[in-house]
């Protein structure tokens, strides 16, 4: 039986993140000012990528985790990166004091943030896809994390950053700590995906009580003009 974790951005844009889809036949997307990602089911054929086409127009790029399924030969692929998906295991995870709500009025910070420190897609709306934390110094946003794709049941934790002159303090780990409190909370299970070559943060994912579950593509597409 299939896990919805095995076609997650599918499974959220089907499920409890309908509000943000934009749908074309079998396949769906993401509103682009939310996130990047889009989905076909598993079994997606010529149709479904006829479909995928109509959504992003001539020339679009889309994000696709999940499945790696072969990409027609009129298609350009403009990223092809590695991954790996991870879910928490038993973990201690806790509420952290001094971690803020992060909200709409914050995303020209969270931007500014994720510019600086390339943590992975993070775009003007993406900031209502679930909870995000961060930690102020002085005022300023220096550390973030929240959530992301939602399976049924389930919660990614994403754009994990903390910036250069406060990495080293533990901050990026609270965050994550605090954030898998809320999904257990809800009574849902915390996840995450990493780039395969990002040995430090899988590293840091495992002592935290991440477990691996699978290898993951990370594909970027580009519509024919």
């Amino acid at each position: 039986m299939s896990s919805p974790l095995d076609n997650p951005a599918f499974a959220s844009l089907t499920g409890p993140h309908a509000r943000f889809a934009e749908s074309h036949g079998s396949a769906v997307r993401y509103d682009p000012e939310v996130s990047p990602w889009a989905g076909m089911p598993d079994d997606a054929d010529e149709t479904a990528w006829k479909d995928l086409a109509e959504l992003a127009g001539p020339g679009g790029v889309l994000s696709l985790p999940g499945p790696r399924l072969p990409v027609p030969a009129d298609w350009a692929v403009e990223f092809d990166v590695p991954g790996v998906q991870m879910v928490a295991g038993p973990m201690a995870t806790a509420p952290d004091p001094e971690a803020v709500r992060l909200t709409a009025a914050d995303v020209p910070e969270m931007l500014a943030l994720a510019e600086r420190t390339r943590p992975g897609p993070f775009l003007p709306r993406t900031v209502e896809m679930g909870t995000y934390l961060g930690f102020r110094r002085e005022g300023r946003l220096i550390a973030m994390a929240g959530e992301r794709l939602h399976p049924p049941g389930y919660t990614e934790i994403s754009a994990v950053c903390t910036d250069a002159e406060f990495r080293g303090q533990g901050l990026g780990t609270r965050l994550v700590l605090a954030v898998a409190h809320g999904i257990r909370d809800r009574g849902e299970t915390p996840f995450l995906h990493a780039a395969a070559n990002n040995t430090n943060a899988i590293r840091l994912y495992a002592a935290l009580g991440f477990q691996l579950r699978r290898e993951i593509d990370f594909v970027g597409v580009r519509v024919p003009a």
